[in-house]
């Protein structure tokens, strides 16, 4: 991978209730037409598309482009779970940057349905995800009347308080803040200011994990055009965005061999695809001054803290209480109020990261604009699994 790559143009399509908006095919196809639009070309420059979503049939992306014209190109579909997005945007990347095309569209998209996520579309085969209900059950049994993901996120973060005291109100704290950050972004799903104590009060899903402590299923989609610096420069692109290295990474064994709901739930993935990012680019984690994280639950976003290096392992809540994690702290976490107030499309929430983090290092990114930002980085975790750390840098 030789190649330098950029992201040259961005889309997205704010996040609605379930019911409450298009069809996957239109919400995919408004997407990719913003990116195109932002990177200033036409959907005839593009080689190659990858789409990325979780609930969908084979060829999704395929009835999604195809609303932009019918060039016969390449279209690859990918499913990995909620780091799908993200996935797409990796493989996009690896096109470029190993000659095999000079512009890819990275296209995600959800529509999601009713329920709570407890039930498989499939009940005839054993479940992805079945090896880490069977170590969760190993550590702290399974409710079966509760989400497995609530379960798994909400263990975690009793570990973390069993390891270093961890309080509840700092689990909270990361939701009051996400609401913060989104106060003045239009697209935001959720902008009402929340208290410390009305996130507490909420009803209790899984200990520590309040309702407002975990982000809302949603339907979405976000696209970005994945570049070559001579397709930019032919084309006279501008305000594209360095992707300066990237990692994707599965399980290891700690995951399950070390009964740990941490390195259950990612913790390990994130730290190594970390490492791997931060070792290609020559740059550490003092080094980001604005990141999107994969929130889905406040303990995630705490977990990451460490994970990515913000904070020494056991210094996350520490990390929140000086308030390193917002304006005016270390590293500005989630300008854009992140999935616990934008809501989770899963297949597309990778690309949205991507979409805030290029805004932001464009200098474009309105009243949540991070001064002087020159690296950002994005978190974006699957379960099942996958962990995808990109470092974009401004040009």
């Amino acid at each position: 991978m030789s190649r330098a790559v950029f992201v040259a143009g961005v889309g997205t399509v704010p996040s609605v209730k379930r019911g409450a908006g298009e069809s996957y095919p239109l919400l995919g196809a408004r997407a990719a037409k913003a990116a195109l639009a932002d990177a200033g070309i036409g959907y005839q420059a593009v080689e190659q598309v990858v789409a990325g979503f979780v609930y969908g049939d084979s060829c999704s992306g395929q009835a999604a482009v195809y609303h932009l014209g019918l060039t016969g190109i390449p279209v690859i579909n990918v499913n990995n779970n909620c780091a799908s997005g993200s996935t797409a945007l990796y493989l996009a990347r690896q096109a470029v940057a190993g000659g095999a095309a000079e512009c890819v569209l990275a296209l995600g998209f959800e529509q999601v349905q009713p329920g709570d996520g407890r039930t498989s579309h499939y009940t005839d085969r054993p479940a992805p995800v079945q090896r880490q209900i069977d170590a969760m059950q190993l550590v702290q049994g399974v409710d079966t009347d509760t989400a497995a993901a609530v379960q798994l996120f909400g263990g975690a973060g009793q570990m973390h308080t069993q390891l270093y005291g961890t309080r509840p109100a700092t689990f909270a704290r990361i939701a009051v803040k996400a609401r913060l950050h989104a106060q003045h972004r239009p697209q935001a799903l959720f902008r009402d200011l929340l208290s410390l104590d009305e996130v507490q009060a909420s009803p209790m899903l899984f200990d520590p994990l309040t309702r407002l402590q975990c982000c809302v299923p949603v339907c979405g989609a976000a696209a970005a055009v994945v570049c070559s610096a001579d397709f930019a420069r032919r084309h006279g692109l501008e305000g594209a965005v360095c992707i300066a290295a990237q990692a994707l990474v599965t399980d290891g064994n700690s995951s399950f061999d070390e009964h740990d709901m941490r390195k259950l739930v990612g913790f390990d993935m994130s730290r190594r695809a970390a490492q791997q990012v931060f070792a290609a680019a020559g740059v550490g984690p003092e080094d980001i001054t604005v990141a999107e994280v994969h929130d889905s639950f406040t303990v995630s976003e705490l977990l990451a803290y460490e994970a990515l290096g913000f904070a020494a392992e056991g210094g996350a809540e520490q990390f929140i209480l000086d308030g390193h994690n917002t304006y005016g702290g270390r590293v500005v976490v989630n300008p854009s109020g992140g999935m616990l107030a934008n809501g989770h499309p899963y297949g597309a929430a990778g690309l949205a990261q991507c979409a805030e983090l290029v805004q932001q290092l464009r200098g474009r990114a309105g009243p949540g604009q991070v001064p002087d930002a020159r690296f950002g980085l994005q978190h974006n975790l699957g379960i099942g699994g996958a962990c995808v750390v990109t470092l974009y840098s401004r040009t």
